[in-house]
């Protein structure tokens, strides 16, 4: 395998270190962290990077903005070791980079709906930075479980000003916008209006509503999928879902694709044991 790889491949697969140049943080458990890295900030929107924080562990990212200057970001929520020992970093430390890595984010000319919940709300905020450049009108439906974690509204209000669109709020407890989640007005477009693509990410059981809700109306779709990983390249295995590994056939995945995993799609992960987590509620 490695003989068939190019040179591009290659310095693509190979950790390259870079400095923190800026935090920011977003909410109560998030931070975006910039740094300059030729590779990353010509990454397509969907694609992801590997992260090593030095004497930690070594995690998928997905890319959060890119820039012609090299400058690009990940937005990181505290959810573990690894993004907790993240979080302590400050301006001038260093990380590893590998990627970018994994398919993207395919567009579309026409009438779309983007729906997106906590962190994966960060992906799509560059697809929809890429889709101004299409033929396209916009609905993006934004959720969180509170005013204080939604993230990039800002951010999308000034893409979105520049074309047809228009964004929705949802929190959970209605302390911003709707009250309820992002699937409750994503279903009353698609109740209205005849869609021709539907991209999402989020958590997992709400991407799984959504596919169920875009084969009901016979909607396409595009998912961006989260699994643990390891390598990157399709070596290890570790983030397997069906027949498929999410880091050389996704991350984002068709509604079709799906269809063939949905026995595992929006019911279970895998720890890095092997064992089941379920994803639905007890």
């Amino acid at each position: 395998m490695w003989e068939k790889l190019s040179g591009s491949q290659i310095a693509t697969n190979r950790l390259r270190i870079v400095k923190i140049l800026e935090t920011k943080r977003e909410g109560p458990t998030v931070k975006t962290f910039t740094f300059q890295d030729k590779k990353c900030a010509e990454a397509d929107p969907g694609q992801f990077a590997m992260v090593w924080i030095p004497g930690v562990d070594e995690v998928p990212m997905s890319i959060s903005a890119m820039g012609l200057d090299g400058r690009c970001s990940i937005t990181v929520a505290h959810v573990g070791e690894a993004t907790e020992a993240l979080h302590k970093r400050k301006p001038g430390d260093i990380l590893g980079v590998r990627g970018p890595y994994g398919n993207s984010f395919r567009p579309v000319d026409g009438n779309a709906m983007i729906v997106g919940g906590g962190t994966g709300i960060a992906p799509l905020v560059t697809l929809a930075e890429n889709l101004t450049k299409h033929s396209v009108k916009i609905s993006f439906v934004l959720g969180a479980k509170t005013h204080d974690e939604l993230l990039f509204s800002e951010r999308i209000e000034t893409v979105l000003s520049k074309i047809d669109a228009r964004a929705i709020i949802t929190t959970e407890d209605g302390s911003y916008g709707l009250k309820g989640v992002a699937t409750d007005p994503a279903r009353e477009i698609l109740e209205k209006e005849k869609l021709d693509m539907i991209y999402t990410c989020g958590p997992e059981q709400m991407m799984y509503k959504m596919w169920v809700l875009a084969e009901r109306w016979g909607t396409p779709l595009q998912a961006s999928l989260e699994r643990l990983m390891r390598c990157a390249i399709g070596l290890c295995g570790s983030c397997t879902i069906g027949r498929f590994m999410v880091c050389k056939d996704g991350p984002i995945f068709s509604d079709r694709q799906l269809k063939e995993v949905k026995d595992e799609f929006g019911r279970f992960v895998r720890s890095r044991t092997g064992k089941k987590i379920s994803l639905q509620p007890p």
